[in-house]
């Protein structure tokens, strides 16, 4: 599933949603560019709060 999280802005932002994804036991592939996620091996609902919970707005992306 990816995600757009539209606050992520730098290295320190990547990493800390990498950590956080990575603690609920998903892997997480940061493109800050596009300011998107795209998580692997958890529930996407899951995968939304781990994100929120790290203090980052988060929303599934669109094609």
């Amino acid at each position: 599933m990816t995600f757009t999280v539209p606050d992520m802005s730098c290295g320190h932002c990547k990493a800390a949603v990498e950590a956080a994804i990575a603690e609920a036991g998903g892997r997480a592939a940061v493109d800050l560019a596009t300011k998107t996620v795209t998580v692997e091996g958890l529930d996407p609902a899951r995968a939304a709060d781990v994100i929120r919970a790290a203090g980052y707005e988060v929303a599934v992306a669109t094609s």
